[in-house]
């Protein structure tokens, strides 16, 4: 338990929660993970239905045994690390900056 949880009381938590930097905070957040989150899903749905509906597609060969199935599966998992990459890039410029101005403020009044 760090020195901020032991001493800070509920109205401090409280004030934060309430206040426009954590308003903001969550509003950027939220920004990107509802459009990101939506647009992975439909990516994947996208996947899912063409292995389902159109499996001819699917089996057709790019190279060799590759075929469009496999380089949509691979897809998945590239696509999980670029979102990966690009959140990181979001919080480091968005995110991080408000989180540590609402994190130093806590840590000065708990050090009253």
């Amino acid at each position: 338990m760090t020195t901020t949880e032991r001493t800070l009381a509920p109205e401090d938590w409280e004030r934060v929660h309430q206040s426009a930097d954590f308003a903001r905070l969550r509003r950027k957040l939220r920004s990107f993970v509802f459009p990101m989150t939506g647009l992975f899903l439909a990516w994947y749905l996208l996947y899912v239905l063409l292995a389902d509906y159109a499996p001819e597609f699917m089996s057709t060969e790019v190279l060799g045994h590759v075929n469009v199935g496999l380089l949509f599966g691979l897809g998945q998992f590239v696509s999980t690390f670029v979102i990966t990459g690009l959140y990181v890039r979001h919080a480091n410029k968005h995110l991080d900056p408000v989180a540590d101005k609402l994190r130093d403020e806590l840590e000065e009044v708990a050090a009253k």
